[in-house]
């Protein structure tokens, strides 16, 4: 088995119909909650484990919230957990903060990496290559996020003459689209999987001082005492697991067919629902 905005927060319930007991009353299902960052990767992981867990019987509430604050919300056991955690490097600052007070259920999927990446069409294979001649800017994500807090270290180290731009994953992806469709020069803060190396012909920048992660993981983060409150709950998420491809399906579907997220998990689960038998593996 086996990884400057504010948070905005988007709770989303979904509520499934119970038995009722002996006196006619409904009960209501187990309930879980998850949080995650307004990645479109994240987007996919959560609302495909929200499928598994709506089989195993569970109410579900997925909070869009910051990194900082998805980590720390696992460490007062606000919520359940999070199966965000890309690390041993990206988000290594959070995990260091919080780690007496988690539990790291291990990688939900292996080989992801983070970097600076930009269209091969572009005359350039290293980041110590960057200069203003070349681009005028880099264009980044969320101030919060480890891969934007890895660029400007790597802004310094590579005594770069840039600026990193800092908004969200989606003006990311549509800047690179205009760009794109262009052949005009872009670099972007990138991360793998994510739908967007299916969508262009990219390649990540060399990275000669090691800055940036290249063989990481996502994993699953959970709170403490969540075996023992909830040992079904622990046991899905401790056998979630999954693939890069399996990931970027799901994105892709989001991003490319316009379906919504729900409904891009649903398709995924029907087309994989073995995998999803195994996450369900013990589940009665």
């Amino acid at each position: 088995m086996k990884k400057k905005l504010w948070p905005i927060v988007a709770i989303v319930p979904f509520t499934l119909a119970a038995c009722g007991d002996n006196n006619g009353e409904s009960e209501s299902n187990k309930e879980i909650e998850l949080t995650y960052v307004a990645w479109d990767s994240e987007l996919a992981s959560n609302y495909v484990l929200k499928e598994a867990f709506e089989q195993a019987g569970y109410d579900v509430t997925l909070t869009v919230v910051e990194q900082a604050i998805m980590w720390q919300s696992v460490a007062d056991g606000s919520v359940d957990g999070h199966v965000a955690g890309w690390l041993p490097d990206d988000m290594r600052a959070d995990y260091e903060r919080y780690q007496e007070d988690i539990v790291d259920l291990g990688p939900n999927l292996e080989g992801a990496q983070t970097g600076l990446a930009v269209p091969t069409y572009m005359d350039i294979t290293s980041i110590d290559e960057l200069s203003t001649d070349v681009v005028s800017e880099i264009t980044g994500i969320d101030a919060g996020a480890g891969v934007a807090i890895a660029t400007e270290e790597a802004i310094e180290a590579y005594g770069l003459d840039l600026e990193q731009t800092l908004s969200t994953d989606a003006f990311m992806t549509q800047q690179l689209s205009d760009a794109y469709g262009d052949e005009e020069p872009i670099v972007v803060t990138a991360w793998e999987p994510h739908w967007k190396f299916n969508s262009y012909e990219l390649r990540f920048l060399e990275d000669p001082q090691g800055i940036y992660a290249e063989d990481g993981e996502i994993r699953t983060i959970v709170r403490e005492g969540l075996e023992e409150d909830d040992p079904v709950a622990f046991r899905i998420l401790d056998q979630f697991y999954w693939t890069a491809d399996d990931m970027n399906e799901v994105m892709l579907y989001i991003a490319e067919e316009g379906m919504e997220a729900e409904e891009a998990a649903q398709l995924w689960v029907e087309d994989n629902q073995d995998v999803v038998d195994e996450w369900l593996e013990g589940v009665e």
